[in-house]
C-alpha cells in the first residue's frame, strides 16, 4: 500500500472514530504521525499531530476488546507512541529503549494489546520533544458495567501549554541560561515594595538568601510564554461544549502540558470530582482544583440556567490561561475572570522555613551544613536554640525569618541545594506541619486556595470507590529523593541522572512502597508506566489509585505498587525538560509466573 493509500485509509479511521464517539469502539485504529500546523491565534508554527491534526483523534475503546492499532510514521525521524495510564504488556507500552526500538520513518508498528481498565486516560508521543511540539492525544474506555454515577452527556477538556518555539530549542535555551523563559523576574521596584513592607535590613537578607541558592521566589514554571489551550484552541478560538440546561455533564480533564500545571474552575458551578487518573473515587463537590502534568479528573457539573459558563484554566505560576465555554448554543460566551496575583516559592517550598512546622523531634546535633558557596555551618543543635523570634542568622550576617528549629526530626534524609551542595538529615515524611492541604509544605507559596474562597480539591480528598487490590504491608521501601541542578539545569533521581543510573529491580509479587523526597524547589509529577501508584493519603484500602503522582516542594509523599506487570518500564517526571535531562529511570519487573513472566534481554542497563 502506498502512502497516499496508507493516509486516505487512516483518515478514514480517524473518522470512523469520531462517528462511533460514544458507542462501541471498533477493534482496530489507524493513525498516522504527521507534521501538522499549530494555529493558536496568536502563532503559529508547524508541529507533530496525529491523522493531520494536533491533538489526535479521541480514541474510544471498550473494557474488554483487544485492540489493534497500526501507526504509520510519516515523519522524517524516528516515533513512538505510549498509551498513558494503560495496563499493558510491557512490549507495547511505547516507549523507545525500553519497550521496543520505535517506529522508523516510513514505517507502519502495529500495537495489539487487551482493554483491561476503563475510564480517562491520553497517549502521546515518547520520543524526543515531539509531545510538546504537539503529539497527543485523549483515550476514553467504556466500562463493561453501568457507571456509579449518571450523566447526560460528556466532553473530552484536553488542556496543552503551546509554545511558539520547538522543543528541542527550548531545550537548548534552559541549558543556556535556565531562567531564559522567566518573565517574573525580581526587579528594583518589588526589592524597594519589600523594603517599605519589611524593612531595608530584612529585604536585603532575603534577597542575599535567595541569592545564595542561585534562585528566585519566581522560579515556579521553568517555561513561560507559551499559549494554554484547550482541545486545540486558545482562549480566543473558545472551543464550546453544548447542554441543555438541567442535564448532567461529564468534564474528562486531561493535562496534556509539557510543563504546566493548571488551577481549574468553573464560575458559577460546583464541581463533582468523580474520577481520578482514571479510577472511580467517592464523589468530592469542589470549586477549584490543581491538575498536574499527565493527570485526568473526571468532573460531573449540572447548570440549570440558560446561560454561559467559562471552564477557565489558570496557569500554577499565573503566568497565563486559558477559557472554554459550556452553553446553551454556539456563539454564546461567560464571563471570564482576571488571572490571580502570581505566587512567590517561600523557603518552605525549599524545606529551608518550617513555619506551622512541629519540629518536636529535630535533632542535627552534630551535623554540618554546607552552603552553596562552599561555606559550612558546623554543629546545628538546632535544639537548644533559642530563636522565639524565628530569625536564623546565616554565616554571611543575613537571616532567614521564620526557622524555628526547636523541635524538627531529620533523620537519615539529606536536602539538595541548587548548586547540588547537600544538607543532610532532611526528611519531610516525619514533620508534623500542621498544613492545611498535607501534600504541601506548610507556608509553601503554592498552597492551593479556590478564588470564590470554597473548596480546593486535595489528594487528601481522594478515596477510590473500589480497591483493586487487597490491602497488604508493603515488602520493602525505595526511597527516590527528586534532585536537581537549577543553575545547570540538570534533573536527576538520588543525585543521578538516568544516563549514569542503574534500573530500579523490583520482583514480581512484591508490593513496593516508593517514599519520594522532594529536595528541588520544584513540583514533580511522577509517573510510573504499566503499574497502579496507589498514593498513601492515611486511608488503607481506600487510598486512591493513579497513575501521576504529583510531589510539591518541600513534602516527602509515599506511594505504593502491586509488582504485577513483568518488563522494563519506566518511570519518570512527566515534565518533558526534566524527564529529558535526567529525572528518568528504568524499572525492570523481574520473575512472575510461568508463562507470564517477560523475556528480559540479559543486558539491559544503559
Amino acid at each position: 500500500m502506498t502512502i497516499g493509500l496508507l493516509r486516505r485509509a487512516s483518515l478514514l479511521g480517524a473518522g470512523l472514530a469520531a462517528a462511533l464517539s460514544g458507542a462501541a469502539a471498533a477493534g482496530e485504529y489507524n493513525l498516522t504521525v504527521d507534521r501538522v500546523p499549530v494555529d493558536t491565534g496568536t502563532f503559529t508554527r508547524i508541529g507533530i499531530g496525529y491523522n493531520g491534526a494536533t491533538p489526535g483523534p479521541v480514541l474510544r475503546f471498550k473494557e474488554g476488546e483487544d485492540v489493534t492499532i497500526n501507526v504509520t510514521n510519516n515523519l522524517s525521524e524516528p516515533t513512538s507512541i505510549h498509551w498513558h495510564g494503560l495496563i499493558l504488556p510491557f512490549e507495547q507500552d511505547g516507549v523507545p529503549g525500553i519497550s521496543y526500538d520505535g517506529i522508523a520513518p516510513g514505517e507502519t508498528f502495529t500495537y495489539r494489546f487487551p482493554i483491561t481498565q476503563s475510564g480517562t486516560y491520553w497517549f502521546h508521543s515518547h520520543s524526543g520533544f515531539q509531545e510538546p511540539d504537539g503529539a497527543y492525544g485523549a483515550i476514553v474506555i467504556e466500562p463493561k458495567k453501568r457507571e456509579p454515577f449518571r450523566y447526560d452527556r460528556e466532553y473530552v477538556v484536553q488542556l496543552t501549554d503551546a509554545h511558539p518555539h520547538s522543543g528541542d530549542r527550548i531545550m537548548r535555551n534552559l541549558k543556556m541560561m535556565p531562567d531564559y523563559y522567566n518573565r517574573q523576574q525580581r526587579t528594583l521596584f518589588d526589592f524597594l515594595k519589600d523594603s517599605k513592607e519589611m524593612g531595608l535590613d530584612a529585604a536585603l537578607s532575603e534577597r542575599g538568601a535567595w541569592g545564595d541558592m542561585r534562585m528566585m521566589p519566581t522560579d515556579i514554571e521553568d517555561l513561560q510564554g507559551f499559549t494554554p489551550l484547550i482541545n486545540g484552541k486558545s482562549s480566543a478560538q473558545n472551543w464550546t461544549g453544548l447542554f441543555t440546561p438541567g442535564e448532567r455533564v461529564r468534564l474528562r480533564f486531561i493535562n496534556s502540558s509539557a510543563m504546566t500545571y493548571f488551577d481549574i474552575r468553573i464560575p458559577g458551578l460546583k464541581m463533582t470530582v468523580v474520577q481520578a487518573d482514571g479510577n472511580n473515587v467517592l464523589p468530592v463537590p469542589v470549586d477549584e482544583f490543581r491538575i498536574a502534568v499527565a493527570e485526568t479528573y473526571d468532573v460531573l457539573i449540572q447548570p440549570t440556567e440558560d446561560k454561559a459558563y467559562s471552564v477557565f484554566a489558570e496557569s500554577m505560576g499565573r503566568t497565563s490561561s486559558v477559557r472554554g465555554t459550556l452553553a446553551t448554543a454556539e456563539g454564546m460566551k461567560g464571563d471570564v475572570p482576571d488571572l490571580r496575583k502570581p505566587p512567590l516559592l517561600t523557603m518552605a517550598d525549599m524545606g529551608m522555613a518550617h513555619e506551622g512546622m512541629d519540629h518536636g523531634s529535630m535533632n542535627m546535633s552534630g551535623s554540618t551544613h554546607t552552603m552553596p558557596d562552599g561555606s559550612t555551618m558546623k554543629g546545628m543543635d538546632h535544639s537548644t536554640m533559642n530563636m522565639p523570634g524565628g530569625t536564623h542568622t546565616m554565616p554571611d550576617g543575613s537571616t532567614m525569618k521564620g526557622m524555628d528549629h526547636s523541635t524538627m526530626n531529620m533523620p537519615g534524609g539529606t536536602h539538595a541545594m541548587p548548586d547540588g551542595s547537600t544538607m543532610k538529615g532532611m526528611d519531610h515524611s516525619t514533620m508534623n506541619m500542621g498544613s492545611s492541604d498535607p501534600f504541601y509544605a506548610p507556608g509553601s507559596g503554592l498552597m492551593p486556595a479556590a478564588a470564590n474562597g470554597g473548596k480546593f480539591l486535595s489528594y487528601n480528598d481522594l478515596r477510590t470507590q473500589k480497591p483493586l487490590y487487597p490491602h497488604r504491608e508493603a515488602t520493602r521501601e525505595i526511597e527516590l529523593r527528586l534532585t536537581g541542578n537549577m543553575e545547570r539545569y540538570m534533573w536527576s533521581i538520588n543525585g543521578i541522572k538516568y544516563a549514569d543510573a542503574e534500573p530500579i529491580r523490583l520482583q514480581y509479587g512484591e508490593r513496593v512502597r516508593f517514599k519520594f523526597v522532594n529536595e528541588t524547589m520544584m513540583t514533580h509529577p511522577m509517573h510510573l508506566h504499566g503499574m497502579w501508584s496507589i498514593l498513601d493519603t492515611g486511608k488503607g484500602k481506600w487510598n486512591p489509585i493513579k497513575h501521576v503522582v504529583s510531589v510539591a516542594p518541600g513534602t516527602t509523599v509515599f506511594m505504593e505498587t502491586e509488582v504485577d506487570a513483568p518488563g522494563q518500564w519506566a518511570f519518570h517526571c512527566h515534565l518533558s525538560y526534566h524527564a529529558d535531562s535526567g529525572m528518568f529511570r528504568k524499572v525492570i519487573v523481574e520473575g512472575g509466573p510461568e508463562g507470564k513472566a517477560a523475556a528480559l534481554p540479559v543486558k539491559t542497563e544503559g
